[in-house]
């Protein structure tokens, strides 16, 4: 069974940050190595499902033109309406995924450490709204936190097998850190420089 809304409410009741994004070093560097990772510099629009309190959304909201994050906790969804409110472009909105996918196309899916907390069928279910959603380019990036959590479904290594299995699509990079796993996977295989014409 996939985790509660009740349990990530309960996180948010006692702290704005709960996971410490603004603090650890582990975080940081986990973001400037997800960002790095991404072969365009700008994207027409993103979706970040599980945004939290919005630390990664802000930095990926000047890498596009349109934003769409989603939370299922209510004061998470606050906290990043907050923390995006110098982003016209960018929305934050209350949503349990996969039941509640929003609509629309997006050129980049970030799944950032929040696919263990569904189970197998939710996601795989995910995975088909992902493939429906995602434009003739479109990217998914993944990243996991690699040790098991108490009460999660799936680890890390499960999660990125059945994203790798089912999306179908070329993996253009890939960061098997002792910490974290981290993906990205394209539906258009040419490399960045590929693409720029240096080969």
């Amino acid at each position: 069974m996939s985790v509660a809304t009740a349990y990530f409410d309960q996180l948010f009741v006692d702290s704005d940050d709960p996971w410490a994004f603004r603090q650890r070093w582990y975080e940081q560097r986990k973001r400037a190595l997800t960002l790095g990772l991404l072969t365009k510099p700008r994207y027409a629009s993103i979706f970040e499902p599980g945004c939290a309190n919005g630390e990664l959304s802000a930095e990926l909201a000047p890498r596009c033109a349109r934003l769409l994050c989603c939370d299922t906790a209510a004061a998470a969804v606050s906290l990043a309406q907050t923390r995006l409110q110098g982003f016209a472009h960018a929305q934050v909105e209350q949503r349990r995924l996969p039941a509640q996918w929003p609509g629309g196309r997006f050129e980049l899916i970030v799944l950032s450490e929040w696919c263990y907390y569904l189970d197998h069928d939710d996601l795989c279910l995910l995975v088909e709204q992902i493939l429906a959603a995602l434009t003739d380019d479109g990217q998914v990036l993944a990243c996991h936190w690699r040790p098991a959590i108490d009460g999660c479904p799936q680890t890390a290594e499960q999660v990125h097998q059945v994203l790798h299995q089912r999306l179908g699509m070329s993996r253009l990079a890939q960061v098997a850190d002792s910490d974290f796993l981290l993906d990205l996977w394209s539906r258009e295989s040419a490399s960045v420089a590929h693409l720029e014409g240096l080969r």
